[in-house]
């Protein structure tokens, strides 16, 4: 797995279960996140849980069943996160959750400290909320698992989707400076999904001054940290890209500020991309 200032790669896995990709924050020198994304074979149990620490924990395919003291529940259904909406698990700190694959799982979990003010709960597909955003070919879809409305602590999650040769997080945006409530100082997690093995996107990764200014590129499964500076995102034409954003800070919120050089360019958006939505709550109930 390789590892820099800005991306977590993805790693093959040896067996048909394992890890594809994890961090703590101690060793990408984070205050807040740690990250892990895995698989599970059908029949494979896994059990965690984090002391003093609240986790979110988002199905992205598969079926399986839980039980984190509420009782066994069978959840699941989409075959991959292009197959409908998701099941999300928010842990309390120190609570345990138990997962038995009932086909071949995969998830993806973060979590960060916290004092444990507010109860475990289960988000299912008809719970999310989904909409459009942007235009012409900023267009991008959003799908909200734990916004702000949810109660939680620091830990806010989002899945995107983006048509192949779309911009997304445009107009560029940044959130590294506490000046609420227009703009809150927060860690973000890009987790990239692809729907094609050779699919790929590239992220500008720029300071407000242009002293930093880096490309990087994000194939499958890979994990691209924002710690500070705009962000934009385009996939590649042709393929459709999917990211699972972790967010976390001081205040919970998803106050940023845009770049003052590009927010012209929503003057000149007149229609959504008609290939979004890209998935349906439909979708879902029939996988399942």
């Amino acid at each position: 797995m390789e590892k820099n200032h800005h991306v977590v790669r993805s790693r093959p896995l040896c067996g048909d279960s394992g890890e594809l990709v994890s961090f703590s924050r101690e060793s990408v020198g984070w205050d807040w996140m740690s990250f892990l994304a895995r698989r599970m074979a059908p029949g494979e149990v896994w059990e965690t849980r984090h002391p003093g620490e609240e986790t979110i924990q988002v199905l992205l395919s598969g079926k399986c069943v839980i039980d984190w003291g509420a009782g066994r529940k069978a959840i699941g259904g989409r075959t991959s996160v292009f197959d409908g909406l998701p099941y999300a698990l928010y842990l309390r700190p120190g609570d345990c959750v138990r997962y038995e694959a009932t086909t071949v799982c995969e998830l993806a979990e973060c979590h960060v400290p916290a004092e444990g003010r507010f109860p475990s709960r289960l988000v299912t597909p008809a719970d999310v909320t989904t909409s459009l955003r942007g235009g012409g070919n900023a267009s991008r879809q959003i799908v909200d698992v734990f916004p702000p409305s949810i109660p939680a602590e620091h830990l806010i999650a989002v899945e995107v989707y983006t048509p192949g040769g779309n911009w997304s997080s445009y107009p560029p945006h940044k959130h590294d400076v506490h000046h609420p409530p227009g703009e809150a100082d927060l860690d973000e997690i890009y987790y990239y999904r692809t729907n094609r093995p050779s699919a790929f996107a590239h992220q500008r990764l720029y300071s407000p001054d242009e002293s930093r200014d880096l490309i990087v590129t994000a194939r499958d499964g890979d994990v691209v940290l924002i710690r500070d500076g705009y962000h934009p995102v385009v996939a590649g034409p042709g393929y459709d890209i999917y990211y699972l954003n972790f967010i976390a800070g001081s205040w919970r919120t998803l106050a940023n500020t845009e770049d003052p050089r590009h927010k012209w360019i929503r003057e000149s958006w007149k229609e959504v991309d008609p290939r979004l939505p890209l998935v349906r709550a439909e979708q879902t109930a029939h996988s399942e």
